[in-house]
């Protein structure tokens, strides 16, 4: 008998380890259910919740970076590739897109654009503005305002006096 009972517990438990891990009992995305008023087995985040590193993100998305020569080189890089297509580039919104039939975006030289936060680019790359679909997830926030520091540059440049850049009244003669 006592050699009976562990070979009966060990076939008890071998009997019982017969259902795979692809047989639970569980919700598949976007199926029905019964549980919940509103008959969706997914649930909305609750408020207050932060995805992993998003907090992070949110800081970088938050605070542009200072000015310098190598982020506007990184932004006219940048530029050239996300941007010139469609804007231009010289940001007339006369890009080789819009001679092939694509709406013509604005100019960033009328007043409106040029009246705009810093932010208002930013957002318009991450999130995408009108017919101009979103660039978050191929640009990163860094190179967003590096694009934005550009802009700017492109905006300057077209309205800069010599008493704003005394250092181009030589290059001009």
């Amino acid at each position: 008998m006592r050699r009976a009972a562990p070979a009966v517990c060990l076939m008890l438990l071998l009997c019982g380890c017969g259902l795979s891990m692809t047989q639970q009992r569980k919700y598949k995305t976007y199926s029905p259910s019964t549980l919940w008023a509103d008959g969706a087995s997914a649930r909305p985040l609750p408020d207050g919740g932060v995805a992993q590193g998003d907090l992070a993100l949110a800081a970088m998305e938050a605070e542009p970076p200072d000015a310098s020569p190598a982020l506007l080189a990184r932004g006219r890089e940048r530029f050239d590739i996300y941007c010139a297509p469609c804007h231009g580039l010289a940001g007339d919104g006369d890009g080789v897109i819009v001679a092939h039939g694509f709406p013509k975006p604005p100019s960033y030289h009328i007043d409106r654009l040029l009246a705009a936060p810093a932010s208002h680019f930013y957002n318009a790359i991450s999130k995408g503005y009108g017919v101009m679909y979103a660039y978050s997830d191929r640009v990163d926030p860094h190179d967003r305002w590096a694009i934005v520091a550009y802009i700017r540059a492109l905006q300057f440049s077209r309205r800069a006096t010599v008493a704003e850049a005394p250092e181009a009244e030589g290059v001009l003669r």
